[in-house]
């Protein structure tokens, strides 16, 4: 087994992604699956195409997409991307979308194909706190979750792919009061626990058990 795992680079006012540091931390192999690599852009549009290329050429069986979500205290498996844009910033292009479509011709949403409460449980079960969201925001994370869906829907049908948020690193939130956080060496030991449960579940039903906020 192949999964490809993405992480974006810096964008607004930090400095450093978590998402792409823990990336570049993850083991080569995880639970007997072969684990590659790939930073990629906080650009609407250029991400998806630096992905499509990896995924023609590394041909994995599953894609995780990772990425920063400062404010969330845990480590949140997507369950859902809509086809929607709308960025509360510019991206590292100095593009804003406002209420845009990403595919005309795509789905309203996609589920992901991921055992994404698996992946929370094993998370959980690995020290850390994690829980299953509904919603990936409307910036880069949604946009790059959506479009892979969407090459799954047109072209890629044998590949399962899917995205999940991680927080601000300590450093980050040095100057936000109060603002959660979580370490580096914590975040890659959370994304193995959950390729992990990727790897374990492949072929499977997700887990019927509630593993998000019950609020």
């Amino acid at each position: 087994m192949k999964i490809l795992v993405t992480g974006f680079d810096p964008f607004g006012e930090d400095k450093i992604n978590p998402a792409i540091e823990a990336v570049k931390r993850l083991d080569d192999e995880i639970a007997g699956a072969k684990i590659v690599k790939l930073e990629i852009p906080t650009v609407f549009g250029d991400c998806a195409e630096v992905v499509h290329e990896a995924i023609l050429k590394e041909k994995p069986d599953y894609v995780l997409n990772i990425g920063q979500a400062g404010g969330r205290y845990a480590l949140t498996p997507e369950r859902v991307a809509i086809n929607f844009d709308d960025g509360r910033i510019a991206d590292n292009k100095g593009y804003q979308p406002v209420a845009s479509p990403i595919h005309e011709d795509g789905q309203n949403a996609y589920f992901t194909q991921l055992p994404v409460k698996a992946m929370a449980r094993a998370i959980r079960e690995a020290g850390l706190p994690s829980s299953v969201s509904t919603t990936a925001g409307t910036f880069v994370c949604n946009h790059i979750m959506y479009q892979v869906q969407y090459m799954i829907d047109k072209e890629f049908r044998n590949l399962k792919a899917g995205f999940m948020h991680i927080p601000y690193l300590p450093e980050q939130v040095v100057a936000k009061p109060e603002t959660p956080c979580l370490s580096l060496a914590d975040d890659v030991k959370g994304i193995t626990a959950a390729i992990s449960a990727i790897v374990k579940m492949d072929g499977k039903k997700d887990l019927q058990s509630i593993e998000g906020h019950i609020a």
